[in-house]
């Protein structure tokens, strides 16, 4: 029975996550969501001063969930609590939480910085923007996208079979460059016709985020995976895609390590 538990709570994690997701562009692009991110609230004036600086807690409450919860440090504590077949369900059901937290609260500035009004201008720009979002599920497939929102872990458990690592691969785009996923995000956020105050502060504190990140990132990479990452490090950019023949790099993680998957924001 337990183990029909987690696997339940797993899928569970899973699916509000996509669903957060899907929201979560709705609400970067003000599409078809009852508050988008250019959405001003009926705060009284005397609150109104105060909106940057919410929006600034609300993001740095996103960022170091996402960042300490995924340290390898936290994990080896975390796991004395949780169970070690829903750590990562747990993780991407706080991280949801965390996420549904921020847009609620979100603070609107709608002080216009440009217009595009031109229509090629923006249906290039409403093209980028989905093609971000896209970018992001699409890469977290071509590594292993159940593995990384803990449902691969769920379905072993519930057939009382071991965790086996994942192997170091770099499919596909992985093998142009080091961060596909920060790419879709980057370009998930920047991309809009209109871009206001408010969708600035959002896209830029969370573009410097995940340049951080991803140095942090790649550091527990390089402890795990050794001298594979090293030479991934020096034969593959980290955002700029470098195109070219490469062949794809496959290494088998260490039987007696944590898993670590990259991409922070999907983690």
């Amino acid at each position: 029975m337990r183990r029909w538990i987690f696997f339940a709570y797993g899928v569970f994690c899973h699916l509000l996550f996509v669903a957060i997701f899907a929201y979560m562009a709705g609400f970067v692009g003000n599409l078809l969501v009852p508050k988008g991110i250019d959405s001003v609230t009926a705060a009284s004036p005397s609150m109104a001063g105060w909106a940057p600086l919410i929006d600034m807690a609300l993001i740095a409450m996103f960022g170091l969930q996402h960042s300490i919860m995924a340290r390898p440090w936290f994990k080896s504590r975390w796991t004395r609590i949780v169970p070690q077949p829903i750590e990562r369900s747990t993780y991407v059901l706080i991280a949801g939480a965390v996420t549904i937290v921020m847009m609620w609260q979100w603070r609107g500035i709608d002080t216009v910085l440009w217009n595009v009004q031109q229509p090629i201008g923006r249906g290039l720009l409403w093209g980028l923007f989905a093609t971000g979002w896209l970018l992001v599920f699409a890469a977290s497939l071509m590594i292993d996208h159940f593995d990384l929102f803990g449902t691969r872990q769920v379905w072993l458990h519930l057939r009382g079979v071991p965790y086996t690592p994942l192997r170091f691969r770099t499919p596909l785009l992985y093998n142009r460059v080091r961060h596909p996923i920060y790419i879709g995000w980057t370009l998930a956020f920047w991309a809009t016709p209109t871009m206001t105050l408010g969708h600035m502060l959002f896209a830029g504190s969370l573009t410097l985020y995940m340049a951080i990140a991803a140095v942090i990132e790649e550091s527990d990479l390089v402890s795990y995976f050794g001298d594979a990452y090293l030479t991934y490090q020096r034969r593959v950019p980290m955002f700029i895609p470098r195109f070219g023949d490469r062949g794809e790099l496959s290494v088998v993680a260490p039987a007696t390590s944590k898993p670590i998957v990259s991409q922070t924001l999907v983690r």
